[in-house]
């Protein structure tokens, strides 16, 4: 439960006394140099890119549009924040429409912290026959992780080792500010 309203009062607000992280020209840096780690990867083998929607949304467009070879996109909606600032149990609200039988599948998220939603949608796709998962992560906060959490992702941009709570390129902060071009640390006062 919050305690206050969220409101584009707040919205604002909690921008105005945020701190700067990473700047688009790092995030691109990021993105471009997991992305050609991506395509030795993946490049022969016909991928699909399983976004984790909402937050997947941002950072598997600008995957897309770097990796110059044969691959299928599809999305997957599950969450454990129901807008909030901490998570709980898992809610499935979509399921991906292309067959994962037999395909190599690679789920791609906004943030990878405690792990658990990661895990659970890489648990899903072997649970409908992916021949191979992989994960891409636009941020790996590293310090974040819980122990029944996907413990490490395959592919990823940039890492916070600080486990500040995040906002920009994707990550969310009460449902808003995902569409900031670059990524912002929530001061302490707005953490609700």
């Amino acid at each position: 439960m919050t305690a206050r309203p969220i409101t584009p009062e707040l919205i604002r607000e909690v921008e105005a006394h945020a701190t700067l992280l990473f700047s688009k020209a790092q995030i691109d840096a990021g993105l471009d140099k997991m992305t050609q780690k991506m395509r030795e990867v993946l490049e022969k083998s016909n991928p699909i890119l399983l976004t984790v929607m909402n937050g997947g949304l941002f950072v598997a467009s600008e995957i897309g549009l770097r990796l110059n070879f044969p691959l299928q996109m599809d999305y997957i909606h599950a969450t454990r924040y129901h807008g909030e600032v901490t998570g709980s149990s898992i809610h499935w609200k979509r399921e991906p429409s292309l067959d994962l039988n037999g395909r190599v599948v690679v789920i791609v998220d906004d943030i990878l912290d405690g792990g658990i939603t990661l895990q659970a949608v890489k648990d899903y796709c072997h649970g409908h026959g992916a021949s191979k998962t992989y994960t891409a992560v636009l941020m790996d906060k590293v310090n974040a992780r819980l122990p029944e959490g996907l413990a490490h992702p395959d592919f990823v941009a940039i890492e916070e080792p600080e486990n500040h709570y995040v906002y920009g390129f994707g990550l969310d902060y009460h449902d808003y500010l995902r569409n900031i071009p670059a990524i912002y640390c929530v001061a302490p006062q707005h953490m609700f």
